[in-house]
């Protein structure tokens, strides 16, 4: 069995009960020209505690389907 994926990034959103938006930056070097590019990806995230806030850093580990859109807790 293939090991969780774990990212690691800020909390964006903490409007929701129970969920939150978090933004994950990485660095991708331009194929042709090779200028570094920062690339940002939001997730949607579970949080049962509500124990995060906006701005905060956080750990993302990969989980089963919550909703449609939640697979990161």
């Amino acid at each position: 069995m293939a090991a969780k994926t774990e990212l690691t990034g800020t909390v964006v959103s903490d409007k929701m009960a129970k969920s939150r938006v978090v933004a994950v930056e990485r660095q991708v070097r331009d194929g042709l020209y090779g200028k570094a590019q920062r690339l940002t990806s939001t997730f949607m995230a579970h949080d049962e505690a509500n124990e995060t806030k906006t701005g905060d850093q956080v750990a993302l580990a990969e989980s089963r389907p919550l909703s449609r859109r939640k697979r990161w807790v």
